[in-house]
């Protein structure tokens, strides 16, 4: 049975007419530029930033939550600022890691019917907020010089799968991946490696090596590190 909150949704778009939706969505194009110049302007000036992906459900002794703290503290020590999501659990300790290290500290938040709250530990004039996924995805990839992947849900999954396939079809630049938590991610590194490579030949043996898998916070640094000097790159290591 359709829960009712599911059916006052469906009853509000089921009598819309055709033309209602077309106007409507005339007039949203005012609102997705508007998002686009806003983010633009303001993320123009953080400088060199690190995004930090990961669950909303995390709590604050879980040792995910305090790992991601960490490498966030870290990156700031070698010059990054942090950006993440905005939200709490992982996007709250990765912002907290950047707080704590003195860096800078962006939140890209989005409206959402739950778990979705701008954290405390976000700078005041660097606190962002979207109506729109795609938009706030394209923010996340224009301004970063790399992801760190925690634990998380689909959403986070959808923000590592689009990182690897703009890389992978060369419609950004290289730049590193970093999935934490080898536990996390052996299942899904798998299946790419017997289903995808050598089952179905969807995927390359090669893009594999557009992310790289770590546990600690040091090893995360250190493949930061160990890109940029690869691409003869000079962020502050």
């Amino acid at each position: 049975m359709m829960p009712e909150e599911d059916k006052r949704i469906f009853s509000k778009l089921k009598h819309k007419s055709w033309n209602e939706i077309k106007s409507n969505d005339s007039w949203a194009i005012f609102k997705i530029m508007s998002e686009f110049v806003n983010g633009y302007e303001q993320l123009s000036r953080i400088g060199p930033c690190v995004s930090i992906f990961g669950s909303a459900r995390t709590k604050p002794d879980d040792p995910n939550y305090l790992l991601a703290e960490e490498i966030a503290y870290k990156l700031t020590q070698h010059g990054f600022g942090i950006v993440t999501g905005g939200g709490p659990g992982i996007m709250e300790a990765g912002n907290k890691g950047a707080f704590r290290g003195k860096g800078i500290s962006v939140g890209l938040n989005i409206e959402l019917p739950h778990e979705q709250h701008f954290n405390p530990y976000i700078d005041k004039d660097k606190n962002l907020e979207f109506d729109y996924f795609f938009v706030r995805k394209v923010m996340f990839v224009k301004y970063s010089q790399g992801f760190v992947v925690m634990p998380g849900g689909f959403g986070t999954l959808d923000e590592l799968f689009e990182s690897i396939t703009l890389i992978q079809t060369k419609k950004i630049g290289r730049f590193p991946i970093v999935l934490v938590g080898t536990a996390y991610w052996k299942g899904l590194i798998d299946w790419i490696k017997t289903t995808l490579i050598e089952r179905y030949h969807t995927v390359s043996d090669e893009n594999l090596e557009l992310f790289r898998v770590v546990d600690t916070a040091d090893e995360a640094v250190e493949h930061f590190r160990r890109f940029y000097a690869k691409y003869s790159l000079k962020p502050n290591f």
